[in-house]
């Protein structure tokens, strides 16, 4: 049972007022006076207190002193990261997150969960323990995109998507006037969306579900129906199924979906929790209003009806992911959209089969901000490997490549240098996002160890709290981007023989861009020494027996 919920606090400022926005707080718990520090710590508890603590009695099934004591917790280390220079520009998503993260790992330490029970209830802190993982499989696609966007974009989409809020909150937290942050939720809308349909071709499995990936976004965007192949292939492929199905949400639901992408555990649970969700009704008027269709409700402005995918009887006993069961199941419009839009669209500018030049995301214009982004990919540009192999990164703008400083060790630097057959300049980019050196297979790039600086540290399993520091995602345009902020991109500090690998704010430009190399092996191998097998590895196999 969730508490009641207290006043507001009259903050943020229904003005915009840019001297108390999120950011400018922020900026007084760095190297301000401490007087000043406690008056941003004061002001940002008092805007985010509550959404944390009805989100911990979620994760906890308890909202007694434990929920408090997390939400201390999770509020200091955001606060501390904070103050070493991390944006608040969207801060309340990262609270909440941290929320969750604290409640998993002080239920997976059994000292702290004897002496606090409230972890262990297998409907809260037991429960997140056992899960395998905090991001549901059919809310991937939305969770890449939603971290892929620029912080003020997620500021918005939470606040009036999630929590349901007026546009004059989001607009006080960001420091900026309302009708300006009205325009700026639009285009917000408008870069997610893309960002899904966009992550649906970098992370397809197969080259019929890049093939598809056009054939699926727009007869959903405009509320026609899919072709009869495309039906079949949905019906056989999961992957796909849950991309439809995320797709859907754009036209009523966003915050449903946000909330499950970024949370996970709990979501539908904290959305219930949000007093002006519970005031504007399940799906609200705000969603309704914003269709492409029209003004009135969900009917008024386009014909559209959802029914259920036809399912092979070969896959009629296998359990579907709840999307799919559920009465919001994409697909089929009654509406209709000519084959013949479809192929005059393709030919225009869609996907080939084998994932080529076409840009995946459909945009025309500067929607979202994407306008700077060429089409196609720049020659050479670095695409997403299907598999672990050999790769040497060259930096796209300079032609030099991706190296380490000295003899591979924990710790060790990154720089560039001119291409050569090195061991240190060969790396593995594997599925779970880990760039891997080949002279020494136990390290890994990180982008987080060293105050911006990127480094080589070991290698995080799954469970690690490291994870997402030493994992990249990779993309199209050869940029990669750090999992732990997927606004910075992998940058050199210049464009000189022996330049510092940084992490700065992607920009979109060619001095971010990679280009991966496949490197021989074996017989064929770049290897000086003409064998395939890395120092690191070749020490291990000389040393004799025990």
């Amino acid at each position: 049972m969730h508490t009641p919920h207290p006043p507001r606090p009259p903050y943020p400022p229904p003005g915009g007022d840019p001297g108390e926005s999120d950011e400018a707080l922020a900026a007084l718990l760095r190297g301000r006076p401490e007087g000043e520090a406690t008056r941003a710590v004061a002001l940002l508890t008092a805007r985010h207190w509550q959404s944390m603590h009805d989100y911990a009695a979620v994760c906890l099934a308890s909202s007694g002193q434990t929920a408090a004591m997390v939400c201390a917790a999770a509020l200091h280390q955001v606060l501390d990261r904070i103050a070493t220079g991390e944006s608040a520009v969207a801060l309340r998503p990262v609270l909440l997150v941290g929320v969750r993260d604290t409640v998993r790992e002080w239920a997976a330490d059994d000292r702290i969960a004897a002496v606090l029970p409230a972890l262990q209830k297998p409907a809260g802190g037991r429960g997140m323990r056992a899960a395998a993982s905090m991001t549901p499989e059919n809310r991937a696609l939305a969770h890449r995109a939603f971290r892929t966007l620029p912080a003020l974009a997620r500021c918005l989409l939470w606040h009036v998507e999630v929590e349901a809020e007026p546009i004059s909150v989001p607009a006080g937290l960001l420091g900026m006037d309302p009708d300006i942050a009205s325009g700026a939720l639009e285009q917000a809308r408008d870069t997610f969306r893309h960002g899904c349909v966009h992550a649906h071709q970098e992370l397809a499995p197969t080259k019929d579900c890049r093939f598809y990936n056009r054939l699926l976004d727009v007869p959903i965007r405009r509320g026609g129906a899919l072709l009869p192949d495309v039906r079949q292939h949905l019906a056989e492929c999961r992957y796909c199924r849950n991309a439809a199905e995320q797709l859907s949400h754009f036209e009523g639901g966003l915050g449903t979906l946000i909330a499950e992408a970024m949370l996970g555990w709990g979501a539908r649970r904290y959305l219930d929790s949000r007093p002006r969700r519970a005031a504007a009704g399940p799906r609200g008027g705000r969603a309704a209003r914003r269709r492409r269709g029209g003004d009135g409700p969900s009917g008024s402005g386009r014909h559209r009806l959802l029914s259920r995918i036809p399912v092979p009887d070969r896959l009629a006993g296998l359990a579907l992911p709840d999307p799919v069961r559920s009465t919001r199941t994409l697909l089929t419009g009654l509406g209709a959209v000519s084959a013949g839009v479809l192929v005059s669209m393709l030919i225009a500018g869609s996907s080939t089969p084998d994932g080529g030049a076409a840009d995946p995301t459909g945009s025309h214009g500067a929607a979202g901000g994407r306008a700077a982004l060429p089409s196609a990919s720049p020659p050479g540009a670095a695409g997403l490997p299907t598999a672990p192999g050999r790769t040497r990164l060259r930096h796209v703008a300079s032609g030099l490549c991706l190296d380490t400083r000295g003899e591979p060790q924990d710790g060790s630097g990154t720089r560039l240098a001119d291409c050569s057959s090195e061991w240190t300049q060969q790396w593995t980019y594997e599925d779970d996002g880990l760039l891997r050196n080949v002279a020494d297979p136990g390290l890994c790039l990180d982008s987080h160890k060293d105050a911006g600086v990127v480094v080589l540290g070991t290698c995080a399993d799954t469970g690690d709290r490291r994870r997402d520091d030493v994992r990249y995602d990779l993309t199209s345009q050869g940029e990669l981007l750090p999992r732990w902020d997927g606004q910075l991109a992998l940058t050199p500090a210049t464009l000189d023989a022996n330049a510092d690998i940084v992490v700065k704010v992607r920009d979109r430009t060619v001095n971010q861009r990679w280009a991966a190399e496949a490197v021989r092996t074996a017989t064929e191998s770049l290897s000086l020494t003409g064998t395939d097998t890395p120092p690191a590895r070749r020490a291990e196999l000389a040393e004799p027996p025990a």
